[in-house]
Formats: C-alpha cells, sequence, structure tokens
C-alpha cells in the first residue's frame, strides 16, 4: 500500500496559510516547526497534521502561483477527503473563505474546490460509497 505522507508547499505567509488548513482540519496540530538555509535562502518552516499526514509550509515564497487555467507545468491541485463535506465547508466559510467553484454532486460522491491563501487549489470530497469502481464512476 502507497500513501502520501506529507506535501511541502512553498508559501508566502505562514500565518494566513495556517488559518486555512487549520480551520479545514481543527484537530490538526503544529508537530513540528524551525528555521533552515534553503540553498542560501534563510526559511520558516512549520508541520501541521496528525500523527500520520501533515503539510509542510516554507515562508520564502516569491512570486506568483501557476496560472489554474493555463497548461503550465506544475501542480493543479490537491484533494483531501472528509466524511462530512457540508461541515468542513462551513469551517472555512466560518474563517472568511469561500468556495472557488459550485458543489459538484455525483451519484456516490460530492466535491468542491477552494483556492488557499498561496493560491493553491484544494478540493474536498465526500464519498457516498465504499465500492471503488462506484467512487470512481463519473456520470
Amino acid at each position: 500500500m502507497l500513501t502520501i505522507e506529507h506535501l511541502n508547499l512553498v508559501v508566502k505567509d505562514i500565518p494566513a496559510t495556517l488559518a486555512f488548513y487549520q480551520a479545514l482540519a481543527p484537530h490538526w496540530h503544529i508537530r513540528s516547526k524551525g528555521r533552515s538555509d534553503w540553498h542560501g535562502t534563510m526559511r520558516n518552516w512549520v508541520h501541521l497534521g496528525d500523527d500520520y499526514q501533515f503539510l509542510t509550509f516554507n515562508d520564502s515564497g516569491t512570486g506568483h502561483n501557476r496560472e489554474l487555467q493555463g497548461h503550465t507545468v506544475g501542480l493543479a491541485h490537491f484533494a483531501f477527503s472528509t466524511n462530512n463535506l457540508t461541515e468542513a465547508v462551513a469551517r472555512l466559510a466560518n474563517a472568511g473563505f469561500k468556495p472557488r467553484s459550485k458543489l459538484n454532486v455525483e451519484p456516490h460522491r460530492q466535491n468542491i474546490y477552494f483556492i488557499d491563501p498561496d493560491g493553491y487549489e484544494m478540493e474536498l470530497v465526500e464519498y457516498f460509497s465504499d465500492i471503488p469502481a462506484q467512487r470512481n464512476l463519473d456520470s
């Protein structure tokens, strides 16, 4: 079995980024943090997550994230699955974050997209089935 243990994201403002992801996942905590040299640039970093997975945020970000409607090589989006999409969306809304898309409802799942403070597109998906063929079915 293969799972993603962490994603390492370069951001501009760690506190703003933490506000978004802590609203999404209030059970996550800062596992560790520090300061290090990245090829001649000092940067702060934070690991936010639980005992099994986390996101790393590094504050040395410059420039802009890739244009999501374009075709430039780079990260298009990443997704989290949740057992209650309504609650996750409400937590983000209460923290001032609005969805980028309308709610998409399929027979065996529903999903919605947000843009985080650094321009990364993040998808939330809730599955209504444990059967892979149903979960992956597009209407």
